[in-house]
């Protein structure tokens, strides 16, 4: 338990203002100011320290934190007129945060300064002040590091509720680092380092049990302010494009009944959720897909499976991302694990399940995991798991339900009757199904989580990156619980030896950050039956900028190519482990974009690496966007593969609007194009009524001045052509 340096802790605060000042007394001058990634960010008290520090010279104010979120920013005009009402509709009143308006518009103070140990993906490659603050480090580090740094002040908002008569707080979406960190905070005090703990309270948080549970005294400081109450960041489900749904499709073959998985956010991961649900739900639909594809079905069979999730899957992810609810809501995730290394073992082989029944006696009791004549321990474990009865009671030499009595003695026959018959319970409690490090999603993903009855909700842990994201926590309860895990990431580009680029450029740029893809790489080449599957688009950019993201070499890695595994693009499976060097860079050149193949083949018998008479085999030939869009065309007329596969904030009009920017703005960056473009939205004509909606949307109805006219008749021409309007 946190000490407080406080004569009575916790303190209570109604404005961050006060909270603020007393810090100050107690740590000082000097402030370095620790902050959960993403959700979990106290947006009003982290303002307030950055307002009072600006005032006052004297001050110093450091901020150590990962994945500042912000609300998305129109880069044009007419993005503006698309964006700014969406953007108000969905994120409402949400608090910006003071210090990253700063960074934008370069105007942080020279006593302020920020640290990020991970961006969000393409956010500040620009930003000099957020380069050269950039911290590079495991996730599985951030809380020695946060200590290393000087950390004397932690903040975090929280959920607050009342259970089972005591009030409690939640640590909610952030349980990820602050779990870790506190004990090592405390370390510090005791070393004689002024440190202090604040929470503040939001009541639209939901409220996690299990290890998120924490007691007020917990933290040294609670801010609690109605007005605080403001939204809570919620980024919307983007849409999921061709690539990232066949790589989410090969992803989902790999994947196996009864494991364990992982998964990130954005669109790859919304689309192996779809995937797998496919598999689970229509799975005549998913093998016909299948055999469409060119993937070896000797593969899918030895490292996952194309059958429905009979046993279902348990997830395990530092990001409890919002596509684990749809596979729990499917059915899918739904495989508990147990902290009882002799209970997971018996589950493991099969010899007992969750549903208790007389056996489940007999094979605990021949394990010698209970005597047969029971103990009080006995007892108390029996309760715990759920395989006795709440109101079975201990007393002295027997046990009793209501008015009925049994002997200890397991090996008699009829006392063992009598005991099955009154004092089992109906399943093994404490099971969980989703262990998750934090959690950041749409709207109403946090509405699902905040709602759920209490016995649905302790099914999920949040818990520490400690726990999940190593083995380090407890490796034999962990191996038992992590069966066949598949841990899937996402990588930029893969060279052909193997290594994958994730984070950042070889010129340095940092795109995101490391987070926690090395850990469950490593992790996968701890586990037995582990396997991690990094997803990587085959190409970038389009037209006469089309590049290959399998490349010969390159300057900068993430993964190191003696941690290769499993690569999957859109046009299929790469293994690597254990492979030669030739072996791999062929199994690369199979799933690379046909335009580049050949100049991958020739670099690599140029230097070497590959026998000069090798052939591709003609049917990897056909990796072609066109040959995939073709490949899915007759399913999406049948309503599968939709922009959305897990719902979204945007009405049909932005959903139309938005894709339909999208092709402006490309056919502009093609000079030739757009004067094509150009000349048929002139000569084309639609429905001005039909028209209407979209063009009173962007505010293109009525155009004032050439330059909006042209818009309009461009956007026309694409919603026409993307079949949101019809040619009269």
């Amino acid at each position: 338990m946190v000490q407080s340096q406080s004569e009575s802790f916790p303190m209570d605060f109604t404005t961050a203002e006060s909270c603020v000042d007393d810090v100050i007394n107690v740590v000082g001058k000097d402030i370095v100011l620790g902050l959960p990634l993403g959700l979990g960010k106290p947006n009003q008290l982290v303002n307030a320290f950055y307002q009072k520090v600006k005032d006052n010279p004297d001050l110093s104010l450091r901020i150590i934190t990962a994945l500042s979120l912000e609300k998305p920013r129109p880069k044009s005009e007419v993005e503006g007129k698309f964006l700014v009402p969406f953007v108000e509709r969905v994120f409402g009143d949400y608090v910006e945060l003071e210090y990253m308006r700063a960074i934008r518009n370069k105007s942080l103070p020279d006593n302020i300064s920020v640290s990020e140990f991970y961006f969000k993906a393409g956010g500040m490659k620009n930003v000099e002040s957020a380069q050269q603050n950039y911290i590079s480090t495991n996730y599985t580090f951030v809380c020695r590091d946060l200590v290393d740094n000087g950390v004397n002040v932690l903040a975090q908002l929280v959920a607050e509720q009342e259970v089972d008569g005591e009030n409690w707080l939640s640590l909610s979406s952030n349980t990820d680092v602050t779990l870790d960190v506190i004990p090592l905070l405390d370390q510090a005090r005791e070393e004689g380092r002024k440190i202090v703990t604040i929470a503040q309270v939001h009541d639209d948080l939901p409220f996690m049990y299990n290890n998120a549970m924490v007691e007020p005294d917990y933290f040294d400081m609670i801010v609690r302010n109605k007005n605080y109450q403001t939204r809570l960041f919620a980024p919307p489900n983007m849409s999921v494009p061709l690539q990232d749904y066949m790589a989410g499709f090969y992803a989902s073959t790999l994947v196996k009944d009864g494991g364990t998985l992982q998964i990130g956010i954005g669109s790859l991961g919304d689309a192996i959720v779809y995937a797998s649900k496919l598999r689970h739900e229509e799975n005549d639909v998913y093998q016909t897909l299948l055999k469409q594809s060119v993937l070896d079905e000797e593969v899918v069979q030895r490292i996952g499976g194309k059958e429905p999730f009979d046993k279902g899957l348990y997830g395990s992810s530092e990001m409890f991302v919002n596509g684990f609810m749809h596979l729990i809501n499917a059915g899918i995730v739904k495989r508990k694990v147990y902290d009882d290394v002799p209970l997971q073992q018996l589950l493991n082989a099969g010899l007992i399940s969750e549903e208790v029944f007389a056996d489940t006696l007999t094979v605990l009791m021949n394990a010698g995991i209970i005597s047969a004549q029971l103990t009080f321990a006995d007892v108390s474990y029996l309760h715990h798991w759920g395989i006795f009865a709440n109101d079975v009671i201990w007393d002295n030499d027997c046990i009793r339900i209501d008015n009925k009595r049994f002997t200890l003695y397991l090996t008699n026959d009829e006392n063992f009757s009598d005991i099955c018959q009154y004092c089992l319970g109906d399943k093994l409690k404490h099971g969980i199904y989703m262990h998750g490090g934090f959690f950041l999603g749409p709207q109403d993903f946090y509405k699902t989580l905040k709602e759920m009855p209490r016995e649905d909700s302790e099914n999920i842990c949040m818990s520490s990156v400690g726990h999940i994201n190593q083995l380090d926590f407890d490796a034999e309860l962990l191996k038992t619980q992590r069966l066949d895990a598949r841990f899937i990431n996402t990588g930029m580009m893969v060279t052909l030896g193997g290594a994958v680029v994730s984070d950042g450029l070889e010129d340095g740029t940092i795109v995101s950050g490391v987070g926690g893809q090395y850990n469950f790489v490593a992790m996968a080449h701890s586990l037995p039956g582990a396997r991690s599957i990094l997803c990587v688009r085959s190409t970038r950019g389009s037209g006469k900028d089309l590049k290959s993201n399998i490349l010969p070499h390159y300057g900068h890695t993430t993964i190191p190519r003696h941690l290769r595994d499993i690569v999957v693009t859109e046009y299929g499976v790469a293994e690597l482990r254990g492979k030669t060097d030739q072996q791999i860079i062929i199994e690369l050149v199979k799933v690379a974009d046909a335009q580049f193949q050949d100049e991958l083949i020739d670099y690599a018998k140029e230097h070497g690496k590959l026998v000069k008479d090798y052939m591709l085999p003609e049917k990897y030939r056909n990796n072609t966007a066109e040959n995939l869009a073709a490949m899915l065309g007759e399913w999406k007329g049948k309503g599968y593969f939709p922009p959305f596969p897990l719902g979204t904030d945007f009405t049909d009009e932005e959903i139309a609007l938005g894709k339909s920017l999208r092709g402006i703005k490309a056919v502009m960056d093609e000079p030739k194009s757009m004067i094509k473009a150009v000349l048929r939205s002139f000569i084309r004509k639609v429905d001005e009524k039909e028209a209407e909606p979209y063009l009173e949307r962007i505010g293109l109805a009525h155009p004032n001045t050439a330059k909006e006219i042209l818009l309009q008749h461009l956007l026309l021409l694409e919603l026409e052509d993307n079949g949101y309007l019809k040619s009269l």
